[in-house]
């Protein structure tokens, strides 16, 4: 239990730099760690304690627990996307910067054009 209230804690530290940050790597840093607290919550859902591969041996009698591959397929797919959509933000930061020399968001607000 006390895993799943560090990973929401570590979503707050996330969700708390892209609401008060001004500057747009910043922000963009708070994404990824809202991203990456919400794969590791995934990844803590699909643990089970003791549990094997699921490969199913049909000569063995004893019960067996299995962990779910599924969250981390889909944590694994999360993590590409992830890392596509940093990469693109880090493109827009970056045309941003050419074209007004700053990375504050309130300056480029104000300059309107």
């Amino acid at each position: 239990m006390l895993n799943f209230i560090l990973c929401f804690i570590l979503f707050l530290i996330g969700l708390y730099g892209v609401l008060t940050r001004k500057n747009i790597i910043k922000i963009i840093i708070g994404l990824c760690i809202m991203e990456y607290s919400l794969n590791l919550f995934f990844i803590m859902i699909g643990y089970i304690d003791g549990g094997v591969a699921p490969i199913v041996d049909l000569s063995s009698t004893q019960a067996i627990k299995y962990v779910d591959p599924l969250p981390q397929a889909l944590v694994l797919t999360a993590i590409v996307i992830g890392l596509a959509t940093t990469a693109l933000l880090l493109a827009i930061a970056i045309k941003l910067y050419k074209k007004y020399k700053t990375f504050d968001i309130d300056k480029i607000n104000n300059l309107k054009g």
